[in-house]
């Protein structure tokens, strides 16, 4: 797989690389944002590792360069800055997951490899396509093979969460503020969805489901 490693701390941008590269990975490292996202936007990288501080173009103006120019490829932000409400900043620029700095390098070579195994995703025109399954987040037309129903706004909205993150446990409050946001909303609304989601998945006759992974959220798997 080849990474780019966008990281100004020099120690561990090399410690980073010297772990990929010993799991078998092409890795690039750039010091600083302007030089990340001119690689990033010029060579074919399979994965960004992206700091959120950096110089010359933070983390976030990188990552919105990269989804202004429909450049698709997964982006695991990197970042001390971990409260709530930067994990969700962080997602809904277009980050694929987030992880917190200080962490163990066994986490980030896993999650590297979950991001590796995802399914395709495309994304174009309000269209996510994961795996069979094929939603468009704006009509709400939910369809896999020949088989289609529709879906609600809010219903769409909360399974676009999902297939942009195949495999990745949400939190209930990572949903409920990228979905609800603001908006007063009971914690039981969250669960009245996911059942109607599964009842829209079953009807299209996909293999795949939601899973309730206790004490965190939901995931979806993939079949």
């Amino acid at each position: 797989m080849k990474i780019l490693i966008v990281e100004d701390d020099l120690a561990l941008a090399d410690g980073l690389a010297y772990h990929l590269k010993r799991d078998g990975h092409d890795v690039d490292i750039a010091y600083d944002g302007l030089e990340g996202w001119e690689l990033a936007r010029d060579s074919a990288y399979e994965l960004v590792l992206l700091d959120r501080m950096l110089p010359g173009l933070d983390g976030a103006a990188v990552l919105r360069n990269l989804r202004e120019a429909r450049l698709t490829l997964p982006v695991l932000m990197i970042t001390a800055l971990g409260s709530l409400s930067d994990r969700v900043q962080g997602l809904d620029a277009g980050a694929d997951d987030y992880l917190v700095k200080p962490f163990q390098t066994e986490e980030l070579l896993a999650r590297v490899r979950a991001l590796a195994r995802r399914p395709a995703q495309m994304m174009e025109a309000g269209r996510i396509q994961c795996g069979e399954l094929s939603l468009n987040e704006s009509t709400g037309s939910l369809a896999r093979a020949d088989a289609f129903c529709r879906l609600s706004k809010r219903e769409a909205k909360l399974l676009a969460q999902f297939m942009r993150n195949p495999g990745q446990t949400l939190s209930r409050e990572i949903l409920l503020t990228r979905v609800w946001g603001n908006a007063p909303v009971e914690d039981g609304n969250l669960d009245n969805y996911i059942y109607f989601l599964r009842k829209r998945l079953k009807s299209v006759r996909w293999k795949g489901k939601i899973q309730t992974v206790h004490g965190l959220g939901y995931r979806l798997e993939v079949v």
